[in-house]
């Protein structure tokens, strides 16, 4: 199924630090809600994406979640808690664990993740997962920040899903499970609060025989 939409969006961050002190390197938080979508469609779907993390500049411990909902409740959530220690400048491996659910069905993984900026500034995370019953599944994001002007910055994206086995229940499916790429366009008034516009062409590919 091919499917196509659009909406506005409003990207909020913040940064705080926990100790305002003089330390070389002190307790930091951040709160990053950097997709909350209402869609345009007949089961007013909310869409959110955001992560969370506190440490300090080697480790630190991340949480991640982004799902759907509409108005008879939670469609589908992919939550992520991992430690996380950086292994080279910009980029650190991650672990710990993944729960997902979807519908009445919820699945728990292991999860081995590895996050950073590649070369020209593709900002990158693939993460590795295994249940317990023995699917395996890979999680790709790639995205790039394109300054048109000062403030006003496109950012196209491209995320994919893999598994090794089908599972219906979670609406995934063996091979390239999901596909999506997309393209935001924001103007940041202060670094804080940026409205934006989002379109993207998505594809769940899952399929069961």
């Amino acid at each position: 199924m091919k499917k196509i939409v659009s909406g506005l969006m409003v990207m909020f961050a913040l940064g705080q630090t926990a100790q305002a002190s003089m330390e070389d390197d002190p307790l930091v938080t951040m709160f990053l809600m950097d997709r909350f979508e209402v869609l345009d469609n007949d089961e007013n779907t909310r869409v959110w994406e955001g992560s969370f993390w506190i440490g300090y500049d080697i480790n630190k411990l991340y949480l991640y979640s982004e799902g759907e909902a509409t108005s008879d409740g939670l469609e589908s959530s992919q939550n992520e808690l991992v430690y996380s220690r950086a292994m080279a400048p910009f980029w650190d491996v991650q672990m710990g664990l993944a729960y997902d659910k979807s519908d009445d069905a919820s699945k728990t993984w292991v999860e081995i993740a590895i996050s950073g900026l590649a070369p020209y500034y593709f900002e990158t995370r693939a993460a590795l997962l295994v249940n317990g019953e023995g699917n395996v599944g890979l999680r790709l994001d790639a995205e790039y920040e394109a300054l048109l002007t000062q403030k006003l910055i496109l950012t196209p994206s491209l995320e994919a899903d893999l598994y090794t086995k089908d599972d219906p229940d979670m609406h995934i499916g063996s091979g390239i499970s999901n596909l999506e790429a997309g393209l935001r366009l924001r103007y940041e008034f202060i670094r804080e609060l940026a409205p934006l516009y989002r379109y993207y062409m998505g594809k769940n590919i899952w399929k069961y025989t």
